[in-house]
């Protein structure tokens, strides 16, 4: 599985992006979705996943009530919106994906270790 995000760029703060990722070669049903970020110096945190049903979603604290992940699987894709961004959110931002079972329906994982495919990255810069 290939995955390609997009949708990154420079906001001022308080403005709001909106992250894409597109899987290519498997429909992307059956797996569970997921944003991690990397900032300058920084390791690489969990910031959101969701259920391949879409049924479950996880969220870092830092993000809750500002960040939605949501997905659609008709289109094979799944999204991020960014709202309220801060300067602290400037990093790079990877989409995931993970292999899961008819009855893992509701798991939203937050371990990069869960996470079997990576994209590429995109840049998200919040100016103060």
């Amino acid at each position: 599985v290939q995955l390609q995000a997009s949708g990154g760029g420079l906001v001022q703060a308080g403005g709001s992006l909106r992250l894409s990722c597109a899987p290519s070669g498997v429909p992307f049903s059956y797996y569970y979705g997921g944003w991690f970020r990397q900032g300058p110096g920084k390791e690489r945190e969990f910031v959101v996943s969701v259920s391949w049903s879409g049924s479950t979603t996880a969220y870092a604290d830092s993000v809750k009530g500002r960040f939605t992940i949501s997905r659609d699987n008709a289109k094979n894709m799944v999204f991020l919106q960014m709202s309220s961004l801060k300067y602290e959110d400037t990093a790079v931002y990877f989409c995931a994906a993970g292999s899961a079972t008819l009855s893992d329906y509701d798991r939203a994982p937050r371990s990069k270790a869960d996470f079997d495919f990576w994209g590429q990255g995109t840049q998200v810069t919040v100016s103060s």
